[in-house]
């Protein structure tokens, strides 16, 4: 298989595994899968984000979440540090799931460590290609998914969310957020935590 179709089919496996993610949101009207959808996003802000993204980014952009539904936040305690093994456990499992699949269609052990690197942010913030995986992320929750989280989330826990957000995001990030079409409430959220973070 020539480098081109192996990347096409890696794309393909890893959409597919999320495209059993139960859990849907409606786009102009139709069902899709949620994680496929993030994962979608995520790869095209980092296309946006990096003039020549490597391959390994974005194998790692596109299946950095893969079957996240798998493991649900509800299975670790409600405190922070519940928090933090959720999301290292979750980052090991994609990490996992990704490797699995890079292997079954050919890649080397070094893609499938640089790839493995990315999703479990061994090399973030020292890459640069990391930092824009985290980016990429940042900006598709911020324009995808805090308006769920509003009704949700009292104000205090909204903004100590986004001013950890803006932390983990570059400046050049943290300019083309102010530039996504969120509400006026998002927005004036989102100045107070970027006010917060530069005090």
């Amino acid at each position: 298989m020539d480098a081109d179709k192996r990347f096409a089919e890696a794309l393909d496996r890893m959409d597919a595994a999320n495209r059993e993610d139960p859990r849907t949101e409606t786009v102009d009207g139709w069902a899709q899968p949620r994680e496929l959808l993030f994962a979608q996003r995520v790869y095209d802000w980092v296309k946006r984000l990096v003039d020549i993204p490597s391959d390994a980014l974005l194998l790692a952009a596109r299946g950095h979440t893969l079957r996240r539904w798998m493991i649900p936040r509800d299975r670790y305690p409600k405190t922070t540090a519940g928090y933090h093994q959720w999301r290292s456990a979750l980052a090991d499992y994609h990490a996992d799931q990704a490797e699995a699949i890079l292997r079954e269609v050919g890649y080397s052990a070094e893609m499938l460590q640089a790839v493995r690197a990315f999703i479990t942010r061994a090399n973030w913030p020292a890459s640069s290609e990391a930092c824009a995986l985290e980016d990429a992320d940042c900006l598709v929750f911020l324009e995808t998914k805090l308006a769920d989280y509003l009704n949700e989330w009292d104000e205090a826990k909204t903004l100590r969310i986004l001013e950890r957000t803006i932390r983990k995001m570059t400046p050049q990030a943290r300019q083309l957020a102010t530039q996504l079409k969120l509400s006026n409430r998002e927005m004036e959220l989102l100045g107070r935590a970027a006010q917060s973070h530069q005090a």
